[in-house]
């Protein structure tokens, strides 16, 4: 192409425009160029569309990607790109569009028009805006294409030429299906992308798409010849939350570093060339009254509107966090009611540097109005963190003794939020209780060293303060104490601190502080024996909090406590407890329109496991998604427990999918990241590679693993005799099986015990005893049906379908859960991507992925939309989630009412689930 071409002057032009050939040519790819094949099969589908949106801020490798896609597309795929600059505004436009377009149609276009059409064999070159003629013909000369046009317009959210971005939707619309616009962007370019929204033709990639993954994070490091770590790849992802500027930046600083390891645990926004550039291409230019909303973000997030019209004195907060969203892209907004926002890691670094050269006064203003506005709403924990950054010191002695039971931590779930300063020695000797609540933040941060002596100078001051406060302080001395012991991943440490802290509040104390006390000490001690994998422990304990933290007003305790109990039902097997408590917690706070924390993810994690328990896998999937991202790697003396009860959740269903290498790498990858947990989580890590094991043929391998544990777990036992019953050696099963039904099984879970059960009528069976079969059978089934316990069912071990199609003459009270089992397995199911995988041991035989009985199938989008209908997310949220507008999940989901016959969500989800699309 020639470095300079020109139109012909155009009606009322001023002269010809002339053309840049490099604006006509793909941008050069960055060396080392890194292939992204998952990003480019996304394009190659996206195509197959009329318009395809690939919208990110600064510096996520929109340009790179389709470069990169440009260059090695397959030769039979026409395409063409421009870029579009701030220059490019009325009048300048239009000629790179159609000089772009011009060179795609020959000559003699395919499918040659028609005498006296009007369309000629050659089109002439375009200048100026464009006018209705030039505009049809060139449409009719894309029409008569055998294939459809590529254009590639990247940055085109910098076009100022309305006429020229009209004319193209024009040629969308009116050239016959030939063309196909892929369009690079900071924000949303001036296109009527709703149009395209309503009809399902726009796909869109967003920055979440763009982000790297781990595997593309390590690809990166060694293709810049930078040496680290494993450990230290996912560490650099996590801090730059996959920003391929950001990556790279790393990646040239890494090369030839002595300690890589050190240098990616001390990389943030403040790298001078992460500053420099975030500076320049995300904040430079932003109006005073943007910046100073950004100024916000950096005291405290997430922000909402209210808070920013509190640290400001500014109305329509919400519409300037909106803008900044919009504009510079790296604020994410989470929640719908109303919707909180975050910043990306790195430019909060600079934020806060930033702040940090503002005068002091300025900056303690900001953080008395946050701690102001946090004690207004009644969330005392924030409040007491920026009362203490405001060195408002009285007022922190203050909260830490009226509200000390909703202070303490059982989580450290805010890593990465810097800590305040320490109080002056002065001011703790005027306000002792100053020490325990900076200690409280500094516990709940990072589990500071410094914690005890502060602790210490607290319970030794207790003794000067007058009545209440010398109560109420001593009380959160032994409240932290106890979060403290758990710390220490001490368990017997851990339970005694409880018992002192019960001293203080027997259980004949009604009065304040008491039941704040007994919340908070039997909550904690809870969370202690459910890490310790001592369940029924753990139920007793966390019950008698909830009970106590309702009277307390402790909400958060009782959070804690719930989600914890759902998670306790769901592994017992007492499903419909456990959907009550898990439901209770996820429609209140903290979990409800703000964005999920790990309590939430706790609720998440028990509604995973209980669609396990009843086979529903792709329900199980979208509900472990939910809990992974709703919980963070932060410590808590039960964060083993959610760690492998996740693990072996995630890894029954790659199993089931027919991906047992995966399923192995999930369990490896909890065990590596928790070494050696306590015996009841050891046991239900070491059950699910037994099972897994055993599934894939290695019994032998399956039974060394169980042997030296089953004396000590009915789980662990139950598994072994399911094992040894797959092997062919029934009396050895018979042995190791626990007493499931006997005066003292009631203590057992039910998952557990109906798995015996089942096993032990198989065993009677195949002794020749048909009679007891049946009976144990019924009993198994009696303990099974009021949860809906499934999955023991239909993927036991093979004998199970002829012993179930043999008891349904011997008048079971479950004839119709029977019919449904066998029917369900003889038919085809479609349940949709993630579905589990057809095996010898699947009821039937039968297959997945046949189609749903309706009308109109669902297509791959809606059905995973119809799976997100099963949860509590609003449409907001799941569009949030999918990386789609709402309107777009509004659109889907009137598709999934009328397809399903259904008019609310509830009844769009039961009938779903008797088609089998769940």
């Amino acid at each position: 192409m020639p470095e300079n071409l020109s139109c012909p002057d155009g009606a009322g032009a001023p002269g010809p425009v002339p053309l840049l050939a490099a604006k006509l040519a793909a941008a050069p790819l960055p060396e080392p160029v890194l292939v992204r094949p998952r990003l480019l099969a996304r394009l190659d589908s996206a195509v197959a569309g009329p318009v395809t949106l690939v919208r990110a801020p600064a510096g996520w490798g929109k340009t790179t990607l389709l470069a990169s896609w440009f260059r090695g597309g397959p030769a039979q795929r026409s395409a063409t790109w421009l870029s579009v600059g701030p220059a490019d505004g009325v009048g300048r436009l239009w000629p790179y569009l159609y000089a772009a377009l011009a060179t795609a149609v020959p000559g003699e276009p395919a499918g040659a028009p028609a005498p006296g059409s009007g369309v000629p064999g050659a089109l002439a070159p375009a200048t100026g805006p464009p006018d209705q003629d030039t505009v049809e013909r060139l449409a009719a000369a894309l029409a008569g294409r055998a294939e459809p046009v590529v254009l590639i317009c990247d940055d085109l959210h910098l076009a100022a030429d309305p006429a020229a971005l009209t004319a193209v939707e024009f040629l969308l619309r009116h050239a016959d299906d030939r063309l196909r616009l892929v369009v690079g962007a900071r924000t949303d370019p001036p296109l009527a992308l709703h149009r395209f929204r309503v009809s399902g033709e726009l796909t869109e990639i967003r920055a979440a798409d763009l982000a790297f993954t781990d595997d593309e994070v390590a690809d990166l490091l060694s293709a810049h010849g930078a040496v680290v770590p494993p450990a230290a790849v996912a560490v650099l992802r996590e801090r730059t939350e996959g920003w391929p500027v950001g990556l790279r930046l790393a990646a040239l600083a890494l090369r030839g570093h002595p300690d890589p390891a050190s240098f990616v645990a001390r990389f943030s926004g403040e790298h001078p060339e992460v500053t420099d550039y975030l500076t320049a291409e995300v904040l430079a230019g932003l109006p005073d009254g943007l910046r100073g909303v950004l100024d916000c973000v950096a005291v405290t997030e997430p922000v909402t509107g209210d808070l920013v019209t509190a640290l400001t004195g500014r109305d329509g907060a919400d519409q300037l966090l909106a803008e900044l969203e919009q504009r510079i892209g790296f604020l994410t907004a989470a929640g719908d009611r109303p919707p909180a926002y975050r910043c990306h890691r790195l430019l909060a670094d600079v934020l806060r540097a930033a702040l940090a050269n503002r005068p002091d006064d300025r900056v303690r203003d900001l953080h008395r109005r946050a701690a102001d506005w946090y004690a207004g709403v009644n969330q005392p924990r924030d409040a007491l963190r920026y009362t203490l950054a405001a060195a408002r010191w009285a007022d922190a002695a203050r909260l830490l003794l009226d509200h000390w039971p909703a202070l303490l931590p059982y989580d450290r779930d805010e890593p990465d939020r810097p800590p305040v300063a320490a109080p002056p020695e002065e001011q703790i000797r005027d306000h002792p209780a100053v020490a325990l609540a900076y200690a409280v933040d500094r516990l709940g941060l990072a589990g500071e060293p410094t914690v005890d002596g502060y602790l210490c100078v607290a319970d030794e001051a207790a003794g000067a303060l007058p009545e209440p406060d010398r109560t109420r302080l001593r009380c959160a001395a032994a409240g932290l104490a106890l979060i403290r012991a758990q710390a220490g991943a001490d368990p017997q440490r851990a339970r005694g601190a409880a018992d002192r802290l019960l001293q203080l509040a027997p259980p004949d104390v009604a009065a304040p502080p008491g039941p704040a006390v007994r919340a908070v000490a039997r909550t904690a001690l809870g969370l202690t024996e459910l890490g310790a994998g001592q369940l029924a422990a753990a139920t007793d304990a966390l019950a008698a909090g909830l009970v106590e933290a309702g009277p307390a007003g402790l909400p958060r305790v009782a959070v804690v406590a719930a989600s914890r109990l759902a998670l306790i039902a769901a592994l017992r097997g007492e499903l419909r407890a456990a959907e009550t408590l898990a439901a209770g917690v996820l429609t209140g706070p903290p979990c409800q329109g703000r964005p999920a924390g790990p309590d939430c993810g706790y609720a998440y994690l028990a509604l995973a496991l209980v669609a396990t328990h009843r086979d529903r896998p792709v329900e199980a999937e979208t509900q472990l998604a939910l809990a992974e991202r709703s919980t963070t790697d932060g410590s808590g003396p039960d964060r083993a427990v959610f760690t492998v009860c996740a693990a072996r959740c995630h890894s029954q269903l790659l199993a089931d999918r027919g991906d047992p290498v995966r399923a192995y790498q999930v369990l490896a990858a909890a065990r590596d990241r928790l070494g050696d947990p306590a015996d009841g989580p050891g046991n239900w890590l070491l059950a699910a590679e037994a099972e897994l094991r055993a599934g894939q043929g290695d019994l032998d391998r399956a039974r060394e693993l169980l042997a030296s544990r089953a004396a000590g777990s009915t789980l662990v036992a139950v598994v072994l005799a399911r094992v040894e019953l797959c092997a062919g050696n029934p009396d050895a099963a018979g042995r190791v099986l626990p007493d499931w039904d006997g005066p003292t099984a009631g203590r057992l879970p039910v998952a557990v015990r109906a798995e015996a059960g089942l096993l032990d009528a198989l065993l009677a069976q195949q002794s020749g005893d048909p009679r007891r079969a049946a009976r144990l059978l019924e009993r198994a089934l009696d303990l099974a049906e009021p949860d809906g316990l499934r999955r023991f069912l239909v993927r036991g071990v093979p004998p199970v379908r002829d012993l179930l199609v043999a008891h349904l003459d011997t008048g079971t009270a479950h004839w119709p859960t029977l019919t449904e089992l066998l029917d369900h397995g003889d038919r085809p199911q479609a349940t949709g991507t993630g579905a589990a995988a057809a095996g010898p041991v699947r009821l039937g035989g039968g297959t997945a992925g046949g189609p749903a009985p309706l009308g109109e199938p669902l297509t791959e989008r809606e059905l995973t939309i119809l799976r997100y209908l099963q949860s509590v997310l609003s449409n907001v949220e799941i569009a949030s989630e999918l990386s789609v507008s709402v309107n777009t999940v509004k659109t889907h989901v009137r598709n999934i009412y009328r397809k399903l016959d259904a008019t609310r969500r509830r009844d769009a989800v039961r009938r779903a689930r008797e088609l089998h699309l769940l």
